[in-house]
């Protein structure tokens, strides 16, 4: 499982509706927000790229100014990483 964070810029006047369609996101879950319009949201995936897919429609949805990737953890990535470098 992948595991992304997603920092989220919207005005005020549209956090409330904006939170909502995150919500409504498979593997999306709303985990802070400031009445300024930014908004922490994580997501989940099977891999990069659906998290990729999820991050760009939610780039692409009405009323949000810009939605920026802040951390990401991908579980096979390391796994492979660390088999390559061998037993520490």
């Amino acid at each position: 499982m992948n595991v992304s964070s997603i920092v989220i810029r919207t005005t005020p006047q549209y956090l409330g509706e904006v939170i909502a369609e995150i919500n409504a996101v498979n593997h999306c879950e709303v985990h802070f927000y400031d009445f300024e319009g930014k908004i922490v949201v994580t997501i989940e995936g099977e891999s990069i790229n659906d998290q990729i897919e999820t991050m760009k429609h939610i780039q692409n949805s009405p009323h949000v100014l810009s939605a920026n990737l802040m951390f990401s953890y991908c579980k096979d990535e390391i796994t492979e990483a660390l088999e390559k470098i061998g037993p520490g």
